[in-house]
């Protein structure tokens, strides 16, 4: 195993024995397009709060962005987020939040938001720029080992939504991709992401482009995917 899958794998495994006192809060605010399946999202994760000894508080308002009440999560999902969702005091407030060491987890259109603060698009990773369809498509894992991915199949067929991605960092590490001989609309080529983490400024981030739909709400081998992501951004280590 790769050395930093190891490491990634041995947070993970730490974080598991004191995630019981972890806590997470869900932002599902829409400034854009707002997604039909952000109810079964909100239910899910709050499911495996239950299941995983977590906490999860939701909310869709942006004035719950100071750092005095974001300090209280370990990580800040957002949910089908869309557009401009935070004025410039909260913008800074959130990256206060970052830079003390918290977690981001970013959900689908996570990355359909915030298009004018650079910063953010470098925490999540990439911003989406186009899509097709919603149409049947095969993901391939990036490493076998790899902590976020390990119980998939080496090729996972799946019905969403694929975003086409610019400003794609290179600080990220990706851990699913998209081939896009299997479906039509692809534009970012052979190495086109789909699930990626990354240390940044102080913090972690964890992005999957998938969730478009209520069924991937559903499925077992996407939530085992979203739960370890947000464990890695939980950071307990």
């Amino acid at each position: 195993m790769p050395l930093k899958y190891f490491v990634i794998v041995l947070q993970i495994f730490i974080c598991t024995a004191s995630i019981a006192k972890s806590k997470v809060l869900v932002f599902f605010k829409t400034a854009g397009f707002k997604h039909q399946s952000i109810g079964a999202g909100i239910a899910a994760i709050q499911k495996l709060g239950d299941e995983n000894k977590f906490k999860v508080d939701t909310t869709s308002d942006a004035s719950a962005f100071t750092y005095k009440n974001l300090k209280k999560y370990d990580a800040v999902v957002f949910l089908n987020t869309t557009g401009d969702v935070l004025n410039d005091m909260q913008q800074k407030e959130f990256q206060k939040y970052i830079n003390a060491g918290k977690g981001y987890v970013g959900i689908h259109a996570a990355t359909d938001t915030e298009y004018g603060w650079p910063w953010y698009g470098q925490l999540t990773g990439a911003y989406f720029n186009t899509h097709p369809k919603v149409q049947q498509a095969t993901l391939i894992k990036t490493a076998s080992n790899n902590p976020f991915t390990s119980h998939l199949p080496e090729k996972w067929s799946k019905t969403d939504e694929w975003y086409n991605f610019k400003g794609i960092s290179d600080k990220i590490t990706v851990v699913l991709t998209v081939d896009e001989q299997s479906y039509t609309g692809g534009t970012n080529g052979a190495n086109h992401p789909i699930s990626w983490y990354q240390e940044f400024d102080g913090g972690r981030a964890f992005t999957t482009a998938l969730g478009h739909t209520a069924e991937t709400y559903s499925d077992d081998l996407f939530l085992k995917h979203l739960l370890a992501g947000m464990k890695y951004a939980m950071g307990k280590h």
